[in-house]
């Protein structure tokens, strides 16, 4: 089978800093990729992907679907986790040990020992798809970092500061590449860039991201 994860090129250190407490991995989901695949496409059968609206009336362009213990949803109510998939009215899938695996080691390598992730975000971005500057803020557990997995299309990420407007860096993430962030960048502001148009070998036109939390 082709390493899916070897994208890291000679110009690109494994290991980038993108600021205090943060730091991009590239090619850090390696030998877990196989199994990490197939119990994604479990999950998105089970609960498939969806477009949500924001509280203001908005489409998101980014496709979405959770597992673990609660689901980040949003609707004219706000936003918030639940433990109910609001399509099909049942639980959330479970979080498999593949995903439990990839979240703790990747959060070890950035310096936080021991991370428990109760909520898994799926998101499914096609080309033109982005996702604006935002905090991730709804969590009870600030101290928890936050460890998000890319797959599929490269996508240019944005990290900044602790408002919309402070400048930010742009970091290309490509298949395989995790990044982590708590501590003292914990509230940073971040997005993504719209997607650029390609086709990736094994995961087609798209960008599959996995955004871990420890909601509580």
């Amino acid at each position: 089978m082709t390493d899916l994860f070897a994208t890291t090129t000679d110009a690109q250190p494994a290991r980038e800093q993108l600021g205090e407490g943060a730091v991009l991995l590239r090619g850090c989901v390696g030998d877990d990729e196989q199994a990490l695949l197939v119990d994604l496409r479990t999950i998105i059968k089970a609960a498939p992907f969806r477009h949500l609206v924001t509280p203001g009336g908005h489409t998101m362009s980014v496709a979405m679907t959770n597992c673990g213990r609660v689901g980040w949803v949003s609707d004219a109510r706000g936003y918030r986790y639940d433990p109910v998939d609001p399509d099909s009215g049942r639980n959330w899938p479970e979080m498999p040990p593949s995903l439990r695996s990839v979240a703790a080691r990747a959060a070890a390598e950035g310096g936080y020992e021991n991370f428990a992730p109760d909520a898994c975000l799926i998101n499914r971005y096609k080309p033109g798809a982005k996702m604006s500057l935002h905090q991730d803020k709804d969590e009870l557990d600030l101290g928890a970092p936050i460890v998000s997995v890319s797959l599929g299309l490269p996508a240019t990420f944005l990290f900044g500061g602790f408002t919309r407007h402070a400048p930010q860096k742009r970091y290309r993430l490509t298949h395989g590449d995790v990044v982590v962030w708590g501590g003292a960048s914990r509230l940073a502001y971040h997005g993504v860039a719209p997607l650029p148009e390609g086709e990736h070998p094994v995961m087609g036109a798209q960008r599959i991201n996995l955004t871990f939390r420890k909601t509580r």
